[in-house]
């Protein structure tokens, strides 16, 4: 009997660890550098199994959702406008996180293609003996230097996670908050539950391998010529490895075979302007 116990426990054990939990963030922005009083709050989840986690916007999620109902059922009920709209989300970026590799993937679109990088600058943590309380967890704080940044965290040692939002992690507990020295950027632990696995993202387009610093100069480039990243071969002239490719011309209904190119071209530029102006003061300076 004794021993048939001792096999249930573990099992239990097993079970208990081989659950994904859910961590919801409030994400607080000022990413327009001209105007520090537009703040933007949202909420991402961090999802952590026992092999990797997965840090992305909550909006994304809910979009991904009814985009796939969609399609499941062939496109034909259309979409609400209205409600896309105010699934719109700051965070277009995502953050996997190989727990048995100990390496950070970020991906991020850019025109009609997915890229991904792994990331190159670890993370060296000040870990204080100042401690607190924030909500129902013990807290300590820690300091780090990253992406041009002063951060601050608290972590809990309450939580079995040596992780956190963002490409936050490392420190000998869950972060429950972070927040960078100008106060422009900051993640707060509102809640947490179990799901039952990490979620998949749906990945329009090619997912493109490159380097970090080849992944900033891709942006800059965009941002000067978008409709180079718009053609069928997309990766604005840039030689790239494609790890997945899934068309990337999905969803394109009718509606802009007939539209004027100058027309487009013309509108695309003005709205990745316009994207660019507002995020002046992006999360990473350098």
């Amino acid at each position: 009997m004794k021993k048939i116990g001792i096999i249930a426990l573990a099992l239990f054990i097993q079970t208990a660890f081989a659950q994904t939990n859910r961590f919801v963030y409030q994400v607080t922005m000022k990413s327009d550098a001209a105007n520090k009083n537009d703040i933007k709050t949202e909420n991402a989840y961090l999802d952590i199994s026992q092999e990797k986690s997965l840090f992305y916007s909550e909006n994304r999620f809910k979009r991904d959702s009814i985009m796939q109902k969609n399609f499941q059922s062939g496109g034909g009920r259309g979409f609400n406008r209205e409600q896309m709209e105010e699934l719109r989300s700051n965070i277009n970026y995502s953050v996997e996180k190989d727990r048995t590799n100990q390496k950070t993937l970020f991906k991020d679109r850019i025109g009609r293609d997915v890229y991904t990088y792994e990331e190159d600058r670890p993370l060296n943590w000040k870990i204080s003996s100042e401690t607190t309380k924030i909500g129902e967890y013990k807290v300590q704080k820690a300091e780090t230097d990253f992406g041009g940044r002063k951060w601050t965290a608290w972590f809990t040692t309450d939580l079995p996670y040596q992780d956190g939002p963002y490409k936050f992690g490392g420190l000998p507990g869950l972060i429950v908050k972070v927040e960078d020295a100008q106060g422009d950027y900051s993640f707060d632990l509102m809640k947490n539950y179990k799901i039952p696995e990490i979620a998949g993202l749906n990945q329009f387009g090619n997912t493109i391998k490159v380097k970090r610093t080849d992944f900033i100069k891709q942006q800059e480039k965009f941002k000067k010529d978008p409709m180079s990243f718009m053609s069928q071969g997309g990766g604005g002239g840039f030689s790239q490895t494609r790890v997945m490719g899934s068309g990337g011309n999905r969803g394109g209904g009718g509606r802009g075979g007939n539209q004027n190119p100058a027309d487009m071209k013309k509108r695309m530029e003005e709205r990745v302007k316009d994207e660019a102006k507002k995020n002046s003061n992006p999360i990473e300076l350098q």
